[in-house]
């Protein structure tokens, strides 16, 4: 976590509605690495980043949708993986050793790595992925650049691969002989990029509405980063009102919010296989946030899981009535805001986080509607590639031996 969190101005706060996302970008992180890089680098790294916008889409009943799917990946995660990858290429061309990147993946966040650092130079990318558990497009995309992204399929799931980089990190001898880093969102790199598209968002619905008003944020939630940069950016000053952690079967921080105790355990697979995790990495950046207080925290937070027949149900419900097609992810997202104004009475604007494309899944999606989603391109291209992996168990030792014979030099 930062030292600090910056208080933003209210001046930048009023002028969100006519700034652009790269703008906006440019004008948050400057407050956290600008003695880091120069003003040009940042803009250089912003710009280059963030070149795809986050459109806020009016679904229906004052709710609103947040297409995140825009980038080259079409998933949320592009929008950190490429700051990341840009900001690495700015500040890393003076060291001795290639920095190598460690990066657990239950499905999009290997996907916009891979895309993100294809061919930074000095720099290579080891993907962890478990094994039958993502889904065919999310596979394909991080598994056939080749290169400098390497892709490991472990026998597990997705928290064995969290554990293997976490004991990878933890390793000191290991780490005196390469120079490891994450891309995954325990890497503030990659989360506070994710920020960005909360300050959009606000000023979006603003301009939408013409009036003044304090969103309620729903995040599909698996590791938590993309929750934990919505929180950084409730911290920086974005009014808004409050937010909800929707889940699916996985549900250890909707559990600790109605508790108050917290029980990480073992994932449960589900057809929203982004957010399989059961023992989430961000959840400690959560509650430090609010020095540990869970009565703080559920001020400010409210958690819903759902089942994979309540989400297929959502996405038929939605797709019927409004014509808007979701990804699994997103039906979660959307179903914590019925569920949360059913039992609360809320009447404020929601703001609905989408964070993959419907085509993402088609296998599902495709099942739900009846009808073939529409592929894009950039999607399609990539599926008749050969697919590049090494096989391997959940077992540390394995994973250590391949990192030195492939990375020491």
């Amino acid at each position: 976590m930062p030292e600090s969190i910056p208080l933003l101005d209210s001046g930048f706060l009023q002028s969100l509605p006519e700034k652009g996302i790269a703008e906006i970008g440019y004008e948050v992180a400057r407050h956290f690495i600008e003695t880091e890089v120069n003003e040009q680098q940042l803009k250089t790294v912003t710009n280059g980043a963030i070149s795809f916008d986050a459109p806020l889409r009016t679904l229906k009943d004052d709710i609103y949708i947040l297409e995140l799917f825009h980038g080259p990946t079409l998933a949320f995660k592009d929008y950190g993986a490429r700051f990341m990858a840009r900001l690495v290429a700015q500040i890393d061309d003076k060291q001795e050793k290639d920095l190598v990147v460690l990066v657990a993946t239950s499905g999009d966040t290997g996907s916009a790595v891979a895309h993100g650092f294809y061919g930074v130079e000095g720099t290579h990318v080891c993907l962890l992925y478990p094994e039958g558990k993502v889904s065919p497009v999310q596979e394909q995309q991080m598994t056939t650049l080749g290169g400098n992204i390497t892709a490991i399929e472990v026998k597990g799931v997705f928290d064995d691969c969290q554990k293997l980089v976490k004991q990878a990190f933890s390793d000191e001898a290991l780490n005196n002989k390469l120079r490891l880093s994450s891309a995954n969102s325990i890497n503030i790199a990659r989360l506070l990029p994710q920020s960005f598209y909360y300050f959009s968002a606000y000023g979006q619905l603003q301009k939408l509405s013409g009036k003044s008003q304090s969103p309620v944020f729903s995040v599909p939630s698996g590791n938590f980063g993309n929750l934990t940069a919505g929180l950084m950016a409730m911290k920086m000053g974005l009014p808004l009102s409050r937010f909800l952690a929707a889940t699916n079967l996985n549900d250890v921080v909707p559990e600790y919010l109605q508790t108050g105790t917290y029980r990480p355990r073992p994932s449960e697979a589900t057809i929203a296989n982004a957010m399989d995790v059961g023992r989430p990495s961000n959840f400690e950046r959560i509650r430090s946030l609010f020095n540990g207080s869970h009565e703080e925290l559920n001020n400010w937070l409210y958690g819903a899981s759902f089942s994979d027949f309540s989400i297929m149900e959502g996405i038929s419900r939605v797709y019927k009535t409004t014509g808007y097609l979701m990804d699994p992810h997103t039906a979660v997202g959307y179903l914590a805001v019925e569920k949360y104004r059913q039992e609360t009475g809320s009447d404020e604007p929601a703001i609905v986080l989408s964070t993959a494309h419907p085509a993402k899944f088609g296998e599902t999606v495709n099942k739900v509607i009846d009808k073939e989603v529409e592929v894009p391109d950039r999607l399609q291209a990539c599926m008749n590639k050969k697919k590049l992996t090494k096989k391997m168990n959940a077992g540390y030792r394995e994973l250590r031996d391949f990192l030195l014979m492939r990375y020491q030099k």
